[in-house]
């Protein structure tokens, strides 16, 4: 073979070897930041498919149900009549919206115990979005001062 034929070849070889690490890195990226949403009663009826994935799962805070100890929080969600234990054990606390009756949004793994452990959760609520009392419903919620200087 020829020199020029060589290093073709190597360097054909060395851009093969890195499309894959690329390609590999890539999709275990994915894999790794999927998430699938599913609501408790889903989640309970996955069966050991539940333990693999990782998912988000939505209810209201069961009222009373809020232990906080630093960034880690325990709580319920509630979805009609199901029921879920939520460990949080994040980086940063909770909103300030996570609150008793919140609806909240729970990222992370079920595990065998029962016990959904989240990475992330998101809170939002309802009372907070809703009408004052007295305005009625599309209107607008406050009025904008005129500017007395004629401008």
């Amino acid at each position: 073979m020829s020199s020029q034929t060589t290093k073709f070849l190597k360097f054909g070889s060395a851009m093969v070897a890195i499309l894959l690490a690329l390609g590999y890195l890539a999709y275990t990226g994915v894999q790794e930041s999927k998430s699938y949403y599913v609501t408790i009663k889903e989640l309970r009826g996955m069966g050991d498919g539940a333990y693999t994935k990782r998912l988000r799962v939505a209810g209201n805070v069961q009222p009373g149900s809020i232990r906080r100890s630093g960034t880690n929080v325990n709580f319920v969600l509630v979805e009609t009549d199901q029921t879920l234990n939520v460990v949080y054990n994040g980086t940063e606390p909770p909103p300030d919206t996570f609150k008793d009756d919140a609806q909240a949004l729970a990222e992370g793994k079920f595990d065998r115990d029962g016990v959904f452990y989240a990475k992330q959760i998101q809170a939002k609520c309802a009372s907070k979005y809703a009408p004052q009392k007295g305005t009625p419903a599309g209107s607008s919620m406050t009025a904008i001062p005129s500017n007395s200087s004629g401008n």
